[in-house]
């Protein structure tokens, strides 16, 4: 039976023999995790796992792009400030982006995984092409990922040296929010969350399939490792250049504190002045925002994959 393009490895029904194996013996007995988590609750727990191990490696990484999109310098001037900041306040602000990724990417598999079943039973006989719907339960679920936009903003403010004498840590940063400003705060800079999850995720999981039929198939556990990462830290820097504007917007709107809420487009055409109508110093940090996604979705794919095998 043909594949459609939304489908990859880990959208299909496994075989026994596709359990994860080193020296011909098996790790685990196919099956046996995902006999206890169910079909569908493994795909949940295999992303926030992914996530869990990305977000650890890749934290300081991230707090240098940070200050780029939120500031304009140059990587040499970022990694200068958190040197100045000092190694104990390297990983502050770690916890928000934990919750929220290993959430986030367990949702964004998760819930894939459950609308694309639900939506091809419904379509089953009406004609409606696989990937039309694979595509809406991929939108679907990325919306669903921007119920926990209040983590990414959190995570903002604790990042941001302008608040370090605010802002003690993540539970003070809710707490301050929710008291003096209510629950809408916690949600500025939705809008640009919006616009990018949905379409990046239908492009994430329509392109993860072809991407990954057009390497050389792999024959051991390692070079399954190898293809993942390479499929998914390809397809997720290219989508990181590509949303890069929307995570400049998100950055800036949610460093502000109070006040009125600025459309989206209004923040865009305020960083563009500031930054001397240069479209090259809009993308300030695109290149280490490339190779941080290149690395984040490479261990997000290749983990996810490689713990479905497990399961």
């Amino acid at each position: 039976m043909a594949v459609s393009t939304m489908d990859s490895e880990s959208t299909r029904t496994p075989q026994p023999q596709a359990a994860l194996t080193k020296g011909g013996h098996a790790l685990l007995p196919p099956g046996a995790l995902s006999a206890r988590l169910g079909t569908q609750g493994k795909h949940y727990v295999c992303g926030s796992i992914a996530a869990f191990t990305n977000i650890v490696v890749t934290f300081p990484i991230q707090k240098v792009l940070f200050r780029q999109q939120l500031h304009g310098v140059l990587a040499s001037e970022a990694v200068r400030q958190l040197q100045r900041d000092g190694l104990r306040n390297l990983y502050r602000g770690l916890l928000p982006p934990l919750l929220q990724k290993s959430t986030t990417v367990a949702i964004m598999f998760g819930l894939y995984e459950d609308f694309s079943r639900v939506l091809l039973n419904k379509a089953d006989g009406s004609g409606v092409p696989d990937l039309v719907t694979r595509s809406f339960a991929a939108a679907l679920a990325g919306t669903a990922e921007a119920f926990l936009t209040p983590f990414e903003r959190v995570q903002t403010l604790l990042q941001d040296h302008r608040h370090y004498g605010r802002f003690n840590n993540t539970a003070h940063t809710f707490r301050t929010l929710l008291t003096e400003y209510g629950v809408r705060e916690c949600y500025r800079g939705l809008v640009p969350i919006l616009l990018r999850n949905g379409p990046s995720n239908v492009l994430f999981f329509g392109l993860r399939g072809p991407i990954k039929e057009q390497l050389p198939e792999a024959t051991t556990w390692a070079g399954h490792l190898v293809i993942d990462f390479v499929c998914g830290g390809v397809l997720g820097a290219a989508l990181g250049i590509m949303f890069y504007p929307l995570n400049v917007v998100k950055s800036r709107a949610q460093s502000q504190v109070g006040g009125a809420f600025q459309p989206s487009s209004k923040v865009l055409l305020t960083v563009w002045r500031e930054r001397g109508g240069s479209l090259a110093m809009l993308f300030r940090g695109a290149h280490l925002n490339y190779h941080r996604s290149l690395l984040s979705w490479g261990i997000i794919n290749a983990t996810y994959e490689l713990l479905l095998k497990v399961m």
